[in-house]
């Protein structure tokens, strides 16, 4: 079946009635978002008929087709809020809310692909994947559409190929196609590794490739010092996403792959995600380029970095650099850190431009009327 590029969450039903959602997280402790699930109208609050488990996990992919991702990024224009990048962020975005009339408000759909823990109970056990589906169907849940039962891998080769070829005309986004065996016994016997099943198989599509102009390598500073180098492009669609900076890695990179201002270069988002820059297109170099110079100081501080033995990363040694003070206050009120909201890159940047602000702990000594 089609491997979609969305948000996986977990939903427990309780005798046909829907009890808890759960985003996968790490795959042992997720976010509960039982309340932003109930106002998806794809996901039963009630199962429908009768035959279902007495208690019942069922696992599936919260997502946002592309018509409606691009009606909503119109409308977020349109008031002055900044568009997602693509519908997976989107969905992550939506069903994390901690408004659920923001998610009741966006175009989500849940697709269940699979279960979790069942007790079935006085009801008949399934004994094939073709099964299940059929069942969540009739409970009321959406499936992937397009799903097939393939004897043999000359079925299973045809059928990704197929996919391959319309994949930019399907309703929502995908990125592979997920291989499954049906025989359910099957499945149990061969069971989990720590990471995934063994019963199932991704194959992802190649990553999609756009060619643009290099404008220019610019070279940011991260929290930790590390000194990274920046692709600035004429911006290009890249699988749906407008790309207008692409990673270069490091200085030993952009040597290796001969990566000169001034280039056409491929470009690919990475996973689907992160867009980077694949080779340059050499038989469109102008005469007179030149090989890129990778800078030896900081380019924030000035003062000279330092790349150690061993390593591929030049780093700013200097602990007053205002761009790592800037990361590092970024870092600790992102999601990741304290999650503080409405501190974005702007305030830090005028925080620490005034010199109010030099470590975290100046944050929680501020005051309104400085603000």
């Amino acid at each position: 079946e089609l491997k979609y590029d969305g948000t996986a969450i977990s939903l427990l039903y309780e005798h046909g009635r829907l009890v808890r959602a759960a985003t996968r997280g790490d795959g042992l402790m997720g976010d509960d978002v039982t309340e932003n699930a109930r106002t998806i109208r794809s996901i039963p609050l009630q199962l429908r008929g009768n035959g279902y488990p007495g208690l019942f996990e069922i696992r599936g992919e919260i997502l946002m087709p592309h018509s409606s991702f691009e009606r909503l990024n119109r409308e977020r224009e349109d008031i002055g809020e900044t568009p997602f990048a693509n519908p997976r962020n989107a969905a992550a975005g939506s069903i994390r809310q901690l408004d659920t009339s923001v998610t009741a408000s966006r175009p989500l759909r849940f697709l269940a692909y699979g279960f979790g823990d069942v007790r079935f109970g006085g009801v008949q056990p399934w004994s094939t994947y073709e099964e299940v589906m059929g069942r969540l169907r009739d409970f009321g849940f959406e499936t992937p559409p397009g799903g097939r039962l393939c004897r043999g891998s000359e079925e299973v080769e045809a059928y990704y190929a197929s996919l391959s070829e319309k994949r930019e005309s399907l309703a929502y986004e995908i990125d592979g196609v997920v291989m499954k065996l049906n025989d359910l016994e099957a499945q149990e016997a061969l069971g989990y590794t720590a990471r995934a099943p063994r019963f199932a198989v991704a194959w992802k599509f190649p990553a999609q490739q756009a060619t643009t102009l290099l404008l220019d390598i610019t070279v940011q500073v991260g929290r930790t010092g590390v000194l990274t180098p920046v692709a600035e492009l004429e911006p290009v669609n890249v699988g749906g996403v407008l790309v207008s900076r692409a990673t270069l890695h490091n200085e030993d990179e952009i040597r290796n792959r001969d990566v000169r201002i001034g280039d056409r270069v491929v470009v690919q988002r990475a996973g689907d995600v992160i867009p980077e820059v694949v080779r340059a297109v050499l038989s469109e170099r102008a005469p007179d380029s030149q090989p890129f110079v990778f800078p030896h100081v900081c380019p924030s501080c000035g003062q000279a970095a330092s790349r150690l033995e061993g390593e591929v990363a030049w780093r700013c040694v200097n602990v007053s650099c205002p761009a790592m003070i800037r990361q590092s206050l970024a870092h600790f009120v992102s999601k990741a850190g304290l999650d503080i909201d409405g501190l974005g890159q702007r305030w830090i940047e005028l925080l620490v431009a005034s010199g109010r602000v030099k470590t975290p702990a100046d944050l929680f000594t501020l005051r309104v009327d400085e603000l």
